[in-house]
């Protein structure tokens, strides 16, 4: 079963979703703010929820500029095998680094698979825990980003990556 909370950080309305088994969804800009976290978490219980906490307060301090890794468990269930391979190879990737979609693509199969990195990364339902931000186009400019570019800059911003980049 899964299970979600709504909450405000400092960037804004985030929502995180859990199974038993790990992470399943991260939202940075969730329709549905009616519901504030501490109700949510007076529902919930068991190991999802206690995987919520955690990645809530993961969170709060990555945003915060405290927090450089995450170690939370990953439920990739919902991926196919390629997408799986995508999201593992980045999670790789140090927080403060870039890395090319032909990077990636040479590691899950050969440089020709760079498109369907993209595409992988796009579909990527837990952004910033499986850093699909750190994806960078081969020239240096910033590729694309399933939560937009502003949110993209604003990430590497925080990472010290942005200004190394091609604009």
């Amino acid at each position: 079963m899964t299970q979600a909370t709504t909450f405000k950080t400092p960037w804004g309305w985030v929502e995180i979703a859990a199974s038993e088994k790990g992470v399943t969804s991260i939202d940075l800009s969730p329709s549905n703010r009616r519901t504030s976290s501490r109700q949510q978490q007076a529902r919930e219980d068991g190991a999802a929820a206690a995987l919520l906490t955690e990645a809530r307060t993961q969170l709060l301090a990555y945003f915060e500029g405290t927090r450089r890794a995450f170690s939370l468990p990953v439920d990739m269930s919902a991926g196919t095998p390629f997408q799986r391979k995508v999201w593992k190879a980045i999670t790789r990737i140090p927080y403060g680094r870039v890395r090319s979609y032909q990077w990636v693509a040479t590691r899950v199969g050969g440089k020709h698979y760079a498109r369907a990195v993209g595409m992988a990364l796009g579909a990527n339902p837990v952004p910033i825990v499986v850093p699909c931000h750190r994806i960078i186009a081969q020239d240096g400019s910033l590729g694309g980003f399933s939560c937009g570019l502003p949110v993209k800059r604003r990430l590497l911003k925080l990472e010290g990556t942005l200004a190394q980049l091609t604009l």
